[in-house]
């Protein structure tokens, strides 16, 4: 089996690095981190040259490429910087649910913005109190002449008060498990989106709580089919862990970088820090611990971009990629000593983005379990 890469992804590597040195600027980032601002601006240019839609397809000025390009962006992205990669990276979150579930006529209306950087799009599944359990979704769509009628509450929702829609995940019919998906714009009435407040990572894709209170959407809003909500929605979270793996790929890389030109640079009792038997051990375990992340998150993709989409391998990608995003990150931090808990010298900022990549879309007890039910079966 061939892993390397071919000679077109190599260059989207290439374009992604040559993009983020131009626009991932170390002090607006900081500060940008400091009010959890999201650059938009940012994200309009990344939309023009083809990174915020790379894996939809061209008919909606997408890039047409696959699942595996989008990681290979995502990890450049991340790292070169990990709170800046991440949040581009999300700012389509659940878009993907158009692409794979939606009908002609929604994936037309409004991917486009979402290729182009002009929107931000998102997704409200999780509700108060249920965590990932969506199979006990409390929030009602109920059929009203041409219209769905949405009430409910949604928790943890990326980019709550920015996205131009909301991918929502809501009971559609007297059985508990009948659950759709429908698109909200986010300029209908009835809408309340507060913002969850400061948080330890990820300070540029803010949160919020999302109240729908007697929300009017058209039923053609319906993403795919009424009552498929479940199956759709885990579908997605596979393949968005995917995405989440290479962007901890990404950001365990750029905490290794920066700790390996610390090494390299720093000097006691004589020599180098990087020629030291145990720094250089430690080195060696942490580049050990990414390439390991980043093979099996290069597999996961592929598998999905190979109609091969396995939710078994796809939470192997996520916790075995932000487990080493949180090791790389924490032995970079011990390596620098004092100055790895500084500011200036952004690893803290990596490990805490890793941090919030690592129970993003599932803690890491939560993927055990998936892969558990898949390794085990069921029981006679």
């Amino acid at each position: 089996m061939d892993f390397s890469l071919n000679k077109s992804q190599k260059e989207i590597q290439k374009a992604a690095w040559e993009f983020a040195k131009g626009e991932f600027d170390k002090e607006l980032i900081l500060e940008l981190s400091k009010t959890q601002e999201f650059p938009k601006n940012i994200l309009k240019k990344a939309g023009e040259l083809g990174f915020a839609g790379i894996h939809y397809p061209e008919s909606v000025n997408g890039g047409g490429m696959g699942l595996l390009d989008n990681v290979l962006v995502a990890e450049t992205f991340c790292k070169k910087d990990s709170t800046l990669g991440s949040a581009l990276m999300f700012s389509g979150y659940a878009s993907e649910c158009l692409v794979r579930f939606g009908d002609k006529q929604i994936k037309e209306a409004f991917l486009p913005w979402v290729t182009e950087g002009k929107w931000i799009s998102t997704g409200a599944f999780c509700e108060p109190g249920k965590g990932y359990d969506i199979s006990k979704i409390e929030t009602t769509a109920a059929k009203d002449d041409n219209h769905w009628v949405i009430n409910g509450k949604k928790a943890f929702v990326p980019f709550g008060e920015l996205a131009g829609f909301y991918v929502t995940l809501c009971s559609t019919g007297s059985d508990p498990g009948s659950l759709s998906m429908i698109l909200i714009e986010a300029d209908r009435e009835g809408i309340l989106a507060i913002d969850s407040g400061e948080k330890l990572g990820g300070r540029l894709m803010p949160f919020s709580e999302v109240s729908f209170n007697n929300v009017r959407v058209p039923l053609a809003n319906l993403i795919g089919k009424e009552g498929s909500g479940l199956s759709q929605t885990q579908t997605f979270f596979a393949e968005n862990r995917i995405q989440i793996a290479g962007m901890a790929a990404g950001t365990a890389q750029g905490a290794l970088d920066r700790a390996l030109d610390y090494a390299k640079q720093r000097e006691q009792f004589g020599k180098k820090l990087a020629q030291f038997q145990v720094i250089r051990h430690k080195i060696a375990d942490m580049a050990s611990k990414i390439e390991s992340a980043r093979y099996l998150t290069y597999f996961a993709a592929w598998c999905f971009d190979n109609g091969k989409a396995d939710k078994k391998i796809a939470s192997m990608a996520k916790i075995t990629a932000t487990r080493a995003a949180m090791e790389v990150t924490d032995d970079a931090i011990q390596l620098l000593g004092g100055y790895g808990y500084m500011t200036e010298y952004e690893i803290e900022h990596f490990y805490r983005d890793a941090k919030q990549l690592e129970i993003f879309q599932g803690t890491p007890s939560a993927q055990r379990d998936i892969i558990a039910d898949e390794v085990i079966g069921k029981l006679k």
